[in-house]
């Protein structure tokens, strides 16, 4: 499987390829303790259009993506892409939309396997409150998502 470490501002990042679509985006803690393979075309275009939506010039991913999961689980990663960049939707809405429960949902987003480009950031609770995040700092860097695409980002 071939793998791809950034770096962004959320912290080293490990892209995973099948090479015809990204199978998986984590966070690191060591990032010099991981083998990639810079050469894997899926993982560069990744990396691209990462590196380009931290820098404000990239609003929709169009790497391919491979997720996998439930039918519930692909409900919901389908209803994240949908969300505008900007914007946001509460797990209710999701849910609402779904016919699932808001538990359920955010069971769903937490189990995201291409957080950011799959923008699991972009579901909040009740109000808009920052609740869960699995990624980087947990809910500090989810805030740092939505500034960003607020037009505020701010470096944690």
């Amino acid at each position: 499987m071939p793998t791809l470490i950034i770096d962004s501002p959320v912290g080293a990042l490990l892209l995973c390829s099948d090479s015809h679509a990204i199978t998986q985006l984590s966070w690191l803690d060591d990032k010099a303790s991981r083998p990639t393979d810079d050469q894997d075309p899926v993982c560069q275009l990744a990396a691209t259009e990462l590196q380009a939506y931290f820098s404000g010039s990239l609003r929709n991913f169009t790497v391919p993506v491979s997720l996998g999961g439930s039918k519930l689980q692909r409900g919901v990663w389908s209803a994240m892409v949908k969300i505008p960049f900007g914007a946001v939707l509460t797990y209710g809405d999701v849910a609402h939309r779904l016919g699932a429960g808001a538990q359920a949902v955010g069971t769903a987003c937490g189990q995201n396997p291409v957080p950011i480009i799959v923008p699991c950031h972009r579901i909040v609770g009740v109000g808009g409150k920052l609740t869960g995040f699995s990624g980087g700092n947990g809910v500090e860097t989810k805030a740092f998502l939505l500034d960003l695409e607020s037009g505020q980002g701010r470096l944690i």
